[in-house]
Order: structure tokens, then sequence, then C-alpha cells
């Protein structure tokens, strides 16, 4: 039996490692792409090394355009994104896990519901709604006039601000928490916000992690609806920047795949420091159904 289960683990093992490499191949294509000449990306004969390592080919990518302002752009509105679903999430699942209130079974159905619509369902409605915001971008009192919230911060985030999939993640956590912390709130004299702010938000680090994981990389890797919301350059973030690597003829891949390479590094950093409250919460949501 222990000669079986060590097999076991040696065939798993070797099949981790196998699904390792073949994720990890394309990042060091890309990696290695990012140093070569443009000349020996477009030869005819494929080698994964370059000949010569160019590292200026990144400082040439980020001196092309404003990278400075994209990457202010996209750090920005991922910064606002998570910190304001954070607090809309975090409240809408303990009101759905903890309190009980007529209506709550229906109401969370209707936000399972829209787990089920498609994204690309909802841009053009999202897009119309912040056109004819009322009052904002020159808009009158019944938005019409002016530019609404295109071409602004408040227009890029407010799709991101909310979800239903994060209330779902909040709820299914706060639902694993005994009746009796609740009882033990209310005899320490805590109202249902206090015991929220003071019992369940420091005992909550690995589902607030796995949102922030799940939001900062939704909202950093969002390339459709900043190409709907903006129409001015300085407003681009660094998914829709790429595109000035890509001319009508010719697309520069060393400089392209240099700056990818620095677009995908903050999500690498975030992840390996948050990976053991990540994995947590991902565990502990999917205890009840």
């Amino acid at each position: 039996m222990r000669k079986k289960k060590m097999g076991a683990r040696f065939l798993l093992f070797l099949f981790m490692l196998l699904f390792c490499v073949i994720i990890i191949i394309p990042f060091l294509i890309m990696f290695f792409t990012s140093l070569k000449t443009s000349s020996e990306i477009s030869s005819a004969v494929f080698r994964l090394l370059p000949e010569r390592w160019l590292f200026s080919n990144y400082v040439e990518a980020m001196q092309s355009s404003d990278w400075g302002r994209f990457f202010g752009n996209s750090l920005y509105t991922t910064f606002l994104s998570v910190i304001i679903s954070l607090v809309i999430n975090s409240l809408a699942g303990y009101a759905f896990a903890r309190l009980e209130f007529k209506g709550k079974d229906l109401l969370f159905l209707l936000a399972l519901v829209g787990m089920m619509i498609p994204q690309q369902v909802t841009m053009l409605p999202n897009f119309v709604a912040m056109k004819y915001v009322p009052l904002a971008g020159g808009n009158n009192l019944f938005g019409q006039g002016g530019t609404g919230l295109i071409n602004t911060y408040a227009g890029m985030v407010a799709p991101y601000i909310a979800g239903a999939f994060g209330v779902f993640l909040f709820r299914q956590f706060f639902m694993n928490f005994p009746k009796s912390l609740d009882d033990a709130a209310k005899i320490d004299g805590l109202s249902r916000f206090g015991a929220f702010i003071r019992v369940y938000i420091p005992l909550s680090k690995s589902i607030f992690a796995t949102l922030i994981v799940f939001k900062t990389t939704s909202t950093w890797n969002e390339y459709t609806w900043p190409l709907i919301i903006t129409t001015r350059k300085n407003m681009w973030t660094v998914q829709l920047a790429l595109s000035v690597f890509r001319e009508e003829f010719i697309t520069q891949w060393n400089y392209l795949m240099a700056a990818t390479t620095l677009i995908m590094l903050p999500l690498l950093i975030m992840y390996i420091f948050m990976q053991k409250y990540f994995v947590e919460g991902i565990v502990t949501t999917g205890i009840k159904g």
C-alpha cells in the first residue's frame, strides 16, 4: 500500500510538473522575445534564446510614449475599483448571510442571475448609462447636452465597483461563522454594523484577499470597457497603450513583449504575496453551498 501511494504521488508530481511547464512556456517565449532584435524575431529560423540580450528594449519601449501616464491610469482605476467593491460586496454579503429581512432569498437569487449575464451584453447599456448621467460632463438635469462620464475615471470605474460574484463570495464566507458569534457581539453591546466592523472584518482576511486578487486582475487586464468609454489618449490604460507598438503594416514585437512583461509584473508580485490568503479564501467559500 505504501508503494502504491508513493507511486501515485510520483505520477501526480509528474503531471503537475508537466502542467506547470505548459503554463510557463508562453511566458518564457514572451520574455525572451522582449530581448531580441526585430530582425531576429522575423527570422525564418525560430530560436528560443536571443543571440544578444537587449535589456535596452525595455527602456526604449517605455520611452516610446507616455507610459507613466498609462500606468498611473491603470493603477488609479484599479485601486478605486478594488476599494469601493470591497466595501459594497462585503456589506452586501454580510447582510445576505447574517441578517434576516423580507425578500432576502429573492434578492440573492437576482444577484446570482447577474452572474450569468455575459459582460458583452451589458457593455452597451453601461455606455448609454454613463453617457446620459444627469449633471455630469455638461449634461443637464435630464442627461442631455454633454458627454456624461465619458473620458472620466468615474466612468471607467463605475462598472467594476460592485458585482454579483463578490457578493456571492462574501455571503458564502460569512455563512460559515456560528450564530453564537452574533449572540456574543450582541451581549457585548455591539450593533449589527459594529459587529461587522469589529468582529467579522478582522476574521475575514482570506476572503478580502481573494476578492482583491480577482478584482485587481480583472480590472487591470480589462481592455474592452476602457476602449469603449475613452476617446482621449491621456485616459488610456496600459492594455490600450499596447496598441502604440502596432502600426498598419508592422508590429514591433520586441517592444510589445517588453511592455507586456512589465504590465504583468504587478499582478505576479501581488499574487506571490497574497497566495496564502487567496487559496484559503477559495477553500473556505466552497465549504457550504
